[in-house]
């Protein structure tokens, strides 16, 4: 270790006990109407932001605009009588804050087509990239290279009414949602079809095109990136993805820069990454233990034994939710009506059984439930997309929908730059000895 670095991690070292003691004895201490528990833990639990969207409750999970996944299953316009949603009805509800008609849903559709285009330094861009770049890299690339196409920072540098800004965020955003399966599918098709390319058919959905493009040209396949582009499309505004994209954005950024930036938040293993964790954490269950439709007595002692080796089983807890995650449920029945008899399906509903009970004896966990990413990867397997880095981008693809139907708003409201104050641990101790006000 260099000097430098020993340096650096002796004062670490000496900060990390000092901030668990003064928390030990100071925690639940306020500063103004915040805990000194909350500003150094993450935040959790403070109210400081406004999402139009969506609304994420501890027991029905998340709500888009007041409507349940359930209930958006049952009212939300589909391609196909008895079929999944069409995601664009969800960005509808979103944006507008009614529940879509069909019409409605396919005035999206329409401007989505009509906006597609992707040109072909893009492209070129991704390709400059090494094969072995994560697939996420390769998006946000794309997405910043997509950037040169943006109306909003043209306009802005040539000098533009504050009322305005809502107008050109709004065609920004139709343009960058319009062009992320294409930019998506470029990237899937070059890193693990042989960079064997599909074009897009300018008259299908925006999920149907999404499947054509990658190479599923299976209703079943379709039918699950409808599903799938809907129930990942929001979380409210506190999540990293949103949070970024939001904060991003309040700086005047367009809708390229600031869901890029989004994406990097998007692409960390406590976030969207999840995901992918999960798929590959049950793909080594199966090597390890040499089957790949493992027992349940099986499942209990690989789940003990990642427990005792430190780690955790990737796809349950959640830092809101107290139950299983709809977003799970509406999978799994998913899973059991197109394919009951899928034995990596099989091993999600088992682990399912198995999993809450052991982590609810260790006494610790507030949610020992699934979230969204304990089920995703095993639907994909089951068509035949078992690169589970590629994972994470389909997450991406369908997050554009609630994050930039909220950056909407954030212009249309002219919501402010986002400046939260922050203090020192120093500034800290002076303040609990009685001789600073830390928030002046």
């Amino acid at each position: 270790m260099d000097l430098l670095k020993e340096r650096f991690k002796a004062k670490a070292d000496s900060a990390n006990i000092e901030i668990k003691e003064l928390l030990k004895e100071h925690g639940s201490k306020k500063i103004g109407e915040v805990t000194l528990g909350q500003a150094y833990q993450g935040m959790r639990g403070i109210t400081g932001l406004v999402t139009e969207t969506s609304l994420l409750d501890a027991q029905e999970g998340i709500r888009f605009r007041g409507y349940t996944i359930p209930e958006l299953q049952e009212k939300l316009p589909k391609a196909v009588e008895g079929g999944q949603p069409l995601p664009e009805g969800l960005f509808y509800l979103m944006l507008i804050g009614e529940l879509p008609t069909k019409e409605d849903v396919e005035l999206v559709t329409d401007s989505l087509q009509r906006r597609s285009h992707v040109p072909n330094h893009v492209f070129a861009a991704i390709d400059a990239l090494p094969m072995t770049t994560h697939p996420m890299t390769m998006f946000v690339i794309g997405v910043m290279a997509l950037q040169t196409e943006g109306e909003f920072s043209k306009a802005y540098a040539k000098g533009m009414n504050k009322k305005d800004y809502w107008s050109i965020t709004f065609d920004d955003t139709m343009d960058l949602i319009a062009r992320l399966p294409r930019v998506a599918a470029y990237i899937y098709r070059r890193k693990y079809k042989n960079n064997e390319h599909i074009n897009p058919k300018g008259l299908l959905d925006w999920s149907g095109n999404l499947a054509h493009m990658l190479g599923y040209d299976n209703e079943g396949f379709t039918e699950l990136m409808r599903l799938y582009m809907t129930i990942h499309a929001d979380h409210e505004g506190g999540n990293v993805s949103a949070h970024t994209t939001h904060l991003v954005g309040s700086a005047l950024s367009d809708p390229y820069l600031s869901y890029a930036a989004g994406m990097n938040g998007l692409a960390g293993p406590l976030h969207g990454l999840a995901n992918q964790e999960v798929i590959k954490w049950i793909f080594e269950m199966q090597a390890n233990l040499e089957t790949d439709l493992p027992a349940r007595e099986q499942i209990a002692k690989y789940v003990q034994d990642t427990l005792n080796g430190g780690k955790v089983v990737p796809g349950y807890g959640h830092a809101v939710l107290r139950k299983t995650d709809p977003r799970f449920t509406a999978q799994m029945e998913f899973g059991k009506k197109y394919m009951p008899e899928d034995k990596l399906c099989r091993t999600v509903w088992n682990i399912y059984e198995i999993v809450p009970p052991i982590l609810q004896s260790l006494g610790k966990i507030k949610n020992p439930w699934p979230n969204v990413d304990a089920h995703s990867g095993a639907l994909l397997v089951h068509y035949g997309m078992a690169e589970y880095e590629f994972y994470t981008v389909l997450f991406a693809v369908s997050r554009s929908l609630g994050v930039l139907a909220s950056l909407c708003w954030d212009r249309a409201l002219s919501f402010p730059l986002e400046r939260p104050k922050s203090v020192t641990t120093e500034s800290v101790k002076l303040w609990l000895e009685g001789k600073s006000e830390i928030w002046d």
